[in-house]
């Protein structure tokens, strides 16, 4: 679910460096999807796009492609006025995002 190679060549293996990386998104990402939820309760897709937007880079450095590709059809949809999916699209990135968190921290108390 997570592959921290790019994370990994981008420190050039600085494990200092990857953790900071790995802290910064577990410490960043919740708070943005409590904001895409709020987006969504609210139907404010403009900044459901701005914030699904907002949180790709850093799930290409987690290495979450999972997560990327439903962020990119959040983004799309909002977009594109496509609305009745956004929940669930959104629901399912939850997931992921949670399921990875798991993964990023057992990762960061082995580095």
């Amino acid at each position: 679910m997570i592959d921290l190679s790019l994370l990994e060549k981008f420190t050039k293996g600085n494990t200092s460096k990857m953790k900071r990386y790995i802290t910064m998104y577990l410490s960043i990402a919740p708070e943005i999807f409590e904001r895409m939820n709020e987006n969504i309760t609210q139907e404010n897709w403009t900044d459901l796009a701005i914030n699904a937007h907002s949180i790709k880079p850093q799930t290409d450095f987690m290495g979450i492609k999972s997560l990327k590709n439903i962020l990119i059809k959040i983004e799309n949809g909002s977009k594109n006025g496509e609305y009745e999916n956004l929940n669930a699209l959104y629901q399912k990135a939850y997931e992921i995002h949670k399921k990875s968190e798991i993964l990023l921290n057992d990762k960061l108390a082995q580095i």
